[in-house]
């Protein structure tokens, strides 16, 4: 089978797959069970009628300790008055480049955001006091990081009990500093690294960033900047479970310029829009098509400054492409992880057997991400795999329809729609020519449909035929095979003149019906 990286092999330098945004979620499900808070606030040696002056209590020192870390670190901590609007990553990277921070807090924002809580309220049927939890509204800080290892990350922390957290972490940014811990130079633009001297290299660091031993870098991460986990942890109501919120796993094709990438872009468009079903849609994410299926299977198209991007979605998760540079990137969104399976020992009246089961969200499935992320990639990658670079092709055939000189000798032009010129390349490319080639009486055979009448016309076709022949040759079309009078289509004659044929036969299709 025929892919994408042998069809372009001489275009194409390289591969890199690995993790790209990754968003980690952090509940402290100790507290989750129906009457384990009300537990843990007994154990605290709070009363339930205490409870709002407790967590008041606990938000205060929480903020104390927050904007402590902002004024030893003497970095800034900015309110902002609504959660959306400009990035905060962006603003982030501002300030670091504003105030040469290279590593450590860069700053921290304060963002006035929806939470689920615990509260306690009165039971009408038991009159009594009751934790419940329900939604609310608190402030959450988020505390940017140039982390030694990860880069540019951020810690986004609940101000009320029970403190959930995400953390943000970028596999770009964590791959640019291994790279630089061992000298390995690289090109970057934005969140790509377009050119890496050793891409066998990245690919094995990229395998290790998949194998972290994650729960211990999360934990750790979160005693940054929650001063309550000891003592929660010591009071019998475990740590944080850690689940992957939202990852995006990328492969990223290096070509080895831009205007070769750029040739490819129009074909690879319209194959992905105007090609690809939504049951492609489907396989390509690992779902076989079923009557069953309930749900939304939606594509779109967008042509930016910076290039262009084909997203495909379903339930929640999708796969796109888009060009940055010299990088075509691929890449699989899981938000719902249930939508795929994994492998795992359950039990069974006959015992413990392997059975494939939905994937959940925690951070022990991450390797199944990856791999999941890896197979989807490939699948559409190679799906794309005889994408023409009609962009280059187009300005060859224009080439065409101009007089060529060559080695002093003037062959005059073609014109590539016409149906003459096009006979001409259908004969020359038929399939009877491609092992041993073809001759003058050859091509005669297909372009004129009757035998000559007179030895006359006969030589007036074989010299309008050597001509024909010449003007090919000249063009750089065809090719004579050594120590023989017979010739061959070149590469590139087989590209152009193929192109012409499709430009004719289907770009411009005949409708019949139509006056003009």
């Amino acid at each position: 089978m025929e892919t994408f990286l042998s069809i372009h092999q001489d275009e194409v330098v390289g591969t890199l797959s690995m993790f790209d945004r990754m968003i980690f979620k952090g509940y402290l499900t100790g507290f989750f069970p129906k009457g384990a808070f009300g537990v843990y606030l007994s154990r605290q040696g709070v009363l339930l009628k205490d409870f709002s002056n407790f967590v008041q209590e606990r938000t205060k020192a929480l903020k104390g300790h927050i904007e402590g870390l902002a004024e030893a670190a003497g970095r800034p901590l900015q309110y902002l008055s609504s959660a959306k609007g400009a990035s905060k990553e962006d603003m982030a990277r501002s300030i670091a480049e504003r105030d040469g921070v290279k590593e450590g807090l860069v700053c921290v924002f304060s963002v006035l955001e929806t939470c689920m809580s615990f509260d306690v309220q009165g039971n009408r049927a038991t009159h009594k006091l009751e934790v419940v939890r329900r939604q609310r509204k608190c402030l959450h800080y988020y505390c940017y990081y140039l982390d030694a290892e990860f880069g540019l990350m951020h810690i986004r922390l609940q101000s009320w009990l029970p403190f959930d957290i995400q953390i943000y972490v970028n596999g770009r940014e964590w791959l640019a500093r291994q790279l630089d811990q061992r000298g390995i130079a690289y090109d970057r633009y934005d969140n790509k690294l377009t050119q890496i001297a050793d891409l066998k290299t990245a690919q094995t660091l990229c395998e290790r960033f998949t194998q972290r031993k994650w729960l211990r870098v999360l934990h750790a991460l979160a005693r940054r900047v929650n001063p309550f986990l000891g003592a929660i942890r010591k009071a019998g109501f475990g740590d944080y479970y850690w689940t992957l919120a939202q990852a995006e796993y990328a492969t990223d094709i290096f070509f080895r310029d831009r205007e070769t990438l750029e040739a490819l872009l129009p074909s690879l468009m319209e194959i992905s829009i105007s090609t690809f079903s939504a049951e492609d849609v489907l396989r390509f994410l690992g779902r076989k098509p079923h009557g069953n299926f309930q749900g939304q299977v939606t594509s779109d198209r967008k042509k930016r400054p910076e290039g262009r991007r084909v997203n495909h979605r379903m339930k929640g998760n999708s796969i796109k492409w888009y060009d940055a540079v010299n990088l075509l990137r691929i890449e699989t969104t899981i938000n719902q992880p249930r939508e795929f399976r994994v492998l795992r020992v359950v039990d069974t009246p006959q015992g413990r057997k392997r059975r494939w089961q939905p994937m959940g969200k925690g951070v022990a499935n991450l390797w199944r991400y990856a791999q999941v992320g890896r197979q989807a990639n490939y699948r559409y990658l190679n799906s794309l795999a005889h994408a023409q670079p009609t962009g280059k092709v187009i300005a060859e055939l224009e080439g065409l329809c101009h007089p060529k000189t060559n080695q002093g000798k003037r062959y005059a032009r073609f014109n590539p729609i016409t149906q003459a010129d096009c006979d001409l390349f259908s004969a020359i490319l038929a399939g009877e020519h491609a092992l041993n080639g073809f001759r003058n009486k050859n091509l005669q055979t297909y372009l004129y449909s009757k035998s000559a009448k007179t030895p006359a016309e006969q030589r007036q076709r074989s010299a309008h035929v050597s001509r024909l022949v010449a003007k090919l040759h000249g063009h750089g079309l065809i090719s004579k095979v050594k120590g023989s009078r017979l010739y061959r289509s070149t590469p590139r004659g087989i590209r152009l003149m193929s192109a012409a044929i499709l430009c004719r036969n289907k770009t411009f299709p005949d409708y019949a019906g139509l006056s003009t």
